[in-house]
């Protein structure tokens, strides 16, 4: 039986927050609790920082948030982030007709960082995509994506490989999920695993099930801000109990709860990307990933990825800035020019995307397109924001500015 819905019906309440519903993670009261502000991420509410004492600006708290994570042990939820579950014995087989780099090579217990392209060649999301089995694999998007790539899988499964046998199912809001990252993240979690763990047991890129106080879990081994690092997941009953515990435990290590600040400043300092860079106009050689659109498979706008146009080396390449002028600010949005080059449009060489203040580097870094600019690391540049009316010199120089060998994480 079918009857049609009518639009009057569909439009009803879209207004105010039918329009925008609010969705919030199981921590939220207890981030309202500790003082938080709360900002949105797609439809949800996150942590922006947690104050303490006499910090007087979110500077001071995002400071010490992110040295949480550089120097003890930090905690952040990230249970908004996309999960859609993927299982049956096709699995592998869209993974690799949707992502650029194979999976289907993915051994079970392993996890892997993943790019999508959108038809028309241009990055579509990023992510990692742990195998959990045999014909079982977790894929996590970005928080904004996350309905966009379901649809994405939806339509490859029913309209170009009906055929395939395998089911989607998205679990966003069925698991609570944490990251528990820093020098001390271990010594955290085994004061509460039913089962230790070891840097030979569990290494980097590793996923599997875990038991604490006598509920399922899963773990996985995969980090963000480059310190070693964790992500917990726990049916969503137990995350506002599961938030409790891990802040308190980390508290007690010199660590505490962080947030959307601290969690940028920290991916800002190791150059990993978000939708701000993957915008819908980057490509995978704009943001230096071209060696993860495999050779030896097909993969969605891998051909329409190949056009000259998008081969262009005259092309913006992401790049890191800091400032090295009196003027030490930089702001996202603002325009690149060569030294001495009139600011107009016609003269601009690139865009900022994203900037934060790092404790560790001790000023402002960003992050950044700019025509050939993994040419021109060393070029001083000058950067105009004239909405703000701010100017500054900047460096162009690595997007990493931390560990640049990875050392850490896999520590």
């Amino acid at each position: 039986p079918y009857s049609p819905v009518a639009i009057a019906a569909m439009g009803a309440g879209g207004q105010g927050k039918g329009f925008a519903p609010e969705r919030l993670t199981t921590s939220h009261a207890a981030s309202l609790a500790m003082g938080a502000p709360m900002v949105e991420a797609g439809l949800w509410y996150c942590p922006s920082y947690f104050p303490r004492g006499q910090e007087r600006n979110w500077r001071q708290s995002c400071d010490r948030e992110v040295g949480f994570v550089r120097n003890t042990v930090g905690v952040c939820d990230v249970s908004t982030l996309g999960k859609i579950d993927i299982q049956g014995p096709d699995s592998a087989k869209l993974l690799d007709l949707v992502y650029t780099n194979k999976f289907s090579t993915l051994n079970v217990g392993k996890v892997r960082y993943g790019l999508m392209l959108r038809e028309d060649g241009f990055v579509m999301d990023d992510g990692t995509c742990a195998r959990l089995g045999e014909s079982h694999f977790l894929m996590t998007t970005t928080t904004g994506a996350a309905g966009e790539v379901m649809r994405h899988l939806e339509f490859v499964t029913q309209c170009l490989h009906p055929e395939w046998q395998v089911h989607l199912t998205s679990v966003t809001e069925h698991w609570a999920q944490f990251a528990v990252a820093g020098p001390k993240a271990r010594d955290l979690l085994n004061g509460l695993l039913e089962q230790p763990i070891d840097n030979d047991s569990f290494p980097f890129m590793a996923c599997g099930g875990v038991r604490l106080g006598g509920v399922e879990a899963r773990l996985f081994r995969i980090s963000f801000s480059g310190e070693p690092a964790y992500e917990i997941a726990v049916p969503a009953r137990y995350g506002a109990a599961l938030f409790d515990l891990l802040v308190a435990r980390a508290e007690a290590l010199e660590g505490g709860a962080y947030g959307m600040e601290a969690l940028n400043v920290l991916r800002l300092e190791k150059g990993h990307i978000t939708h701000a860079e993957i915008d819908g106009r980057a490509t995978a050689g704009d943001i230096g990933m071209e060696r993860m659109v495999s050779d030896a498979k097909d993969c969605i706008g891998k051909t329409m990825s190949e056009r000259p146009g998008l081969r262009d080396p005259e092309r913006g390449q992401l790049v890191g800035l800091r400032p090295v002028g009196a003027v030490k600010q930089l702001t996202a949005g603002a325009f690149l020019f060569e030294a001495g080059a009139e600011a107009r449009r016609e003269n601009a060489q690139g865009h900022t995307t994203s900037v934060g203040f790092s404790p560790d580097v001790g000023t402002f870094i960003g992050l950044g397109f700019v025509t050939r600019g993994r040419a021109r690391h060393g070029e001083v540049m000058r950067m105009v924001d004239h909405l703000r009316e701010i100017e500054a010199e900047v460096e162009i120089c690595a997007p990493v500015f931390v560990d640049p060998e990875g050392g850490r994480a896999r520590g």
